[in-house]
């Protein structure tokens, strides 16, 4: 597993304020979840971030 850099952190940070990603950690449900779930995963940078360093995707709950 790569190391998780000062950069990847910043990045997540970014993902953790991001008003979609945010609602769709929230209600698990509708466009915003979906959105997250299906295509901000696979392009947006903050998202695949936010993976490496929390563990877990964008979309799924916060523990």
């Amino acid at each position: 597993m790569a190391e998780i850099t000062d950069m990847d952190r910043k990045m997540a940070e970014i993902c953790v304020h991001c008003t979609v990603c945010r609602r769709a950690r929230k209600t698990q449900r509708g466009f915003s979840f979906w959105l997250v779930k299906h295509v901000e995963g696979g392009l947006c940078p903050f998202c695949k971030a936010y993976e490496r360093v929390y563990g877990r995707k964008a979309h799924e709950p916060a523990a």
